[in-house]
C-alpha cells in the first residue's frame, strides 16, 4: 500500500511540475558589496550586470534554474588619510541559480502575479580586474543563498532578490580580507510560456 502511495504522489508531483514550462531570457542589474569593511575605508557597491536565461517549471509552486553570465562590482573607497587609493574590483563569471517559487498571486498564464521565491546559488568566476586582489588568490567558486520577489504582467515579468554568500570570495587571507559577497540582483525580461 506504501509503495501504491509513493507512485501515485510521484506520479501528481511530476505531472505538475511538468504540466506548464516557461522560458526566462532576462537582462539585470546587480549591486555588489563585501561583508567586511577595512578600518582604512568602505567597500561600496557599483552597478554590474547580468544577461541569461532561467526555465520555470510548474504551475503554482514551480522550480526554475537558470544560468547567466554576471559582472559585480564593487568600490574600495579610503576613508581619513591612510594614503590608500580607491580601488574598482570586478569579478565575472557564470551565476546558476536554482529557485523554488510559489505564485502568491495569480499564476504562470494569469496576465499579473506576483510570486515570492528563494533558492541556492553559485557563482563560478572566470575573471578577476583589480588592482589589490591577486586572481590566484580568489575562489573560482562561490556558493550562495537568495531570495525575492517577482511580478508578472503579460509575457513580461521584473524580479529583485537579495542573495548572500557563504563562502569567502578568498582562499587564501594575507593582506586584505574582504569576507563574503552580498548582492542585490534586479532582473527583467519576457516569458515565453511552452
Amino acid at each position: 500500500m506504501n509503495r501504491l502511495l509513493t507512485v501515485i504522489l510521484m506520479l501528481f508531483f511530476v505531472n505538475n511540475l511538468m504540466s506548464q514550462i516557461t522560458i526566462k531570457p532576462t537582462l539585470g542589474l546587480n549591486f555588489n558589496d563585501f561583508s567586511k569593511d577595512q578600518s582604512t575605508g568602505d567597500y561600496k557597491a557599483k552597478p554590474g550586470g547580468l544577461i541569461g536565461a532561467s526555465v520555470a517549471i510548474g504551475k503554482k509552486v514551480y522550480l526554475e534554474p537558470g544560468l547567466f553570465y554576471a559582472v559585480k562590482s564593487t568600490e574600495f573607497v579610503s576613508t581619513g588619510s591612510s594614503g590608500i587609493p580607491d580601488v574598482n574590483t570586478q569579478l565575472k563569471g557564470f551565476r546558476v541559480p536554482v529557485a523554488l517559487g510559489f505564485n502568491l498571486v495569480g499564476n504562470e498564464k494569469s496576465t499579473v502575479s506576483i510570486r515570492g521565491f528563494g533558492g541556492g546559488s553559485a557563482f563560478f568566476i572566470t575573471n578577476v580586474v583589480s588592482d589589490v586582489f591577486n586572481p590566484d588568490n580568489i575562489s573560482k567558486a562561490n556558493w550562495g543563498v537568495f531570495a525575492g520577489a517577482g511580478l508578472d504582467f503579460w509575457k513580461f515579468f521584473l524580479d529583485m532578490q537579495y542573495e548572500w554568500s557563504l563562502t569567502d570570495i578568498q582562499k587564501n587571507v594575507t593582506t586584505v580580507d574582504v569576507g563574503q559577497t552580498r548582492t542585490i540582483f534586479i532582473n527583467a525580461g519576457l516569458r515565453i510560456n511552452m
